[in-house]
Formats: structure tokens, C-alpha cells, sequence
């Protein structure tokens, strides 16, 4: 591994937990925070693992919910029928995590390179920041979960593809378009969670080989303590707080942050 200390992991952890499912791009955090404070980039190998802790998290959370897909999705491999809610959301999932894993595949060496230059980020951070605020503010709120489509699904899909340039943010992008579309709050980040799940899930299955070469210390593991913590706290906060506040103060982080990246870019160019 590196020498990241244990109280670097721990933050970063953190970071990748809270920013994962908060619309505020965990990519961004985990570029940004190293750049920022001078610290020695964690590697891919770390980084993987913090994806390891915010999937335990987002399969905890969402257990019961994981069964009743999972039992959908073995009715719909053995009738060859989709009939149920829960059989739909299964190949909703399906339908929206294929751009993502398309464009993931094609784009993964920019996406760990030119991509993460700060100037981008910051940009990625501001627009989807408005995006987010007029999706919020303009769309109602009408549409449950229950009423997707296939079509919709599938656009909400490639909105996550965008999620590769950090700053964009994958459950900024899936919950904009999802309110877009006119799905109230809580459903639009619901199915952001739920989708999230295959392309976390492959990421980790992928790399994980690399992070087991490198080697599990004590800053991995921090991290993924930190990491799952944080990611459960995050998505149990949103869920709240979301019925009664929106995402308009989201929108408002992404403004600031976006603003201080440029005035550090400024100053140290």
C-alpha cells in the first residue's frame, strides 16, 4: 500500500461514505482532498476499498429490499414473465446500469486521468449544481416509484454515464434526471441507491484483485470502516430529510465548493 496515515484514511473514508450517495460526487472529494491539502495520493488499490465499504453499507440498508429483487429476479429467469413491481425494478436496474457499464469500460483510463483535473471538476461541480437546483425547483413531484418505464429507466441510465467526470456526481446525476422526470424526491433517490448498486458492486469484484496485491494494512481497513459508516448515515439523512427540504441545499454545497476549487486553482497557478 502507500503511507497514507491512519487519520488520512479515516477522512477519506468518510468522504467516499458521505459523497457517495449525497449528491455532491465522492469522485470529486476523493480527487479534491489530497490535492488540496497536500497529502500523497491513496491509489486505486485504496480507493477500491472505500467502494468495498459504501457497497456493505448500501446492501445493509436496503436488505430487505435486496431480497425482494433477488427473488424477482429468480421469477423472472425461470417464467420468463415480468408481471410484479418488483420484477419490473429488476430489469429497470438492468436497463439503467448498461450505459454506465458501457462507457465505464470505453472511458476508464480518462476517467482516472485527464478527468480528474481540478479545473473539471470544479465546472462538473457548478453546472450540475444548477442542474440539480432546477430538476428540484421546476419538475413536480407526481410520479412514484411504481410508475417507471423502461424508457425512463434507460434515461436515468445515461445520466449516470456522466457520473464519470468527477464533480458530476452519479447519484447528483441519476436523482436530477430522475426529478426531471418528474419522480418525487424520495422515490428519485431510492432507485439512485438501488441502481447504484451493480456498477459499485462490479467496480470492487474487478479491482479488488488489485487491492488484495497491494496489500490490506490498518489504513484500509480504517477506510473501510470509515466508508461503510458514513455511507450508511448518508443515506439514512437523505431519506429524511429530502421530504421536507429538497435538494436545493445540495445544489448550494456544489456552488461554494465549486467556487473555492477555482479560487485554489487561481492561487496557486
Amino acid at each position: 500500500m502507500n503511507d497514507l496515515s491512519l487519520w488520512q484514511a479515516a477522512v477519506l473514508g468518510t468522504l467516499q461514505g458521505l459523497a457517495e450517495f449525497l449528491p455532491i460526487s465522492s469522485s470529486a472529494h476523493l480527487s479534491l482532498a489530497p490535492w488540496a491539502f497536500g497529502w500523497q495520493e491513496p491509489g486505486l488499490a485504496f480507493d477500491v476499498a472505500l467502494h468495498v465499504g459504501t457497497l456493505v453499507a448500501l446492501i445493509a440498508f436496503f436488505w430487505a429490499e435486496w431480497i425482494a429483487l433477488a427473488r424477482a429476479a429468480l421469477n423472472v429467469a425461470t417464467t420468463h414473465r415480468v408481471e410484479t413491481i418488483a420484477e419490473k425494478r429488476v430489469i429497470f436496474i438492468v436497463i439503467a446500469t448498461i450505459p454506465a457499464a458501457i462507457f465505464g469500460l470505453l472511458l476508464e483510463k480518462q476517467a482516472e486521468t485527464i478527468f480528474r483535473a481540478p479545473a473539471l471538476t470544479a465546472t462538473a461541480l457548478i453546472i450540475m449544481g444548477a442542474l440539480l437546483w432546477w430538476a428540484d425547483r421546476a419538475s413536480p413531484a407526481t410520479r412514484p416509484l411504481a410508475d417507471m418505464t423502461w424508457k425512463q429507466a434507460l434515461l436515468v441510465g445515461v445520466a449516470q454515464v456522466f457520473a464519470l467526470i468527477p464533480g458530476v456526481s452519479r447519484s447528483g446525476s441519476t436523482i436530477t434526471a430522475a426529478r426531471a422526470l418528474h419522480f418525487d424526491r424520495q422515490s428519485a433517490a431510492v432507485f439512485s441507491f438501488l441502481m447504484s448498486m451493480p456498477i459499485i458492486a462490479a467496480a470492487a469484484v474487478l479491482k479488488v484483485p488489485k487491492l488484495l496485491a497491494a496489500g490490506v494494512d490498518a489504513p484500509v481497513l480504517v477506510g473501510i470502516a470509515a466508508a461503510a459508516l458514513s455511507s450508511w448515515l448518508a443515506i439514512a439523512v437523505l431519506l429524511r430529510f429530502i421530504q421536507r427540504n429538497g435538494f436545493v441545499v445540495f445544489a448550494i454545497y456544489r456552488f461554494v465548493l465549486g467556487l473555492a476549487v477555482y479560487a485554489l486553482v487561481a492561487y496557486r497557478a
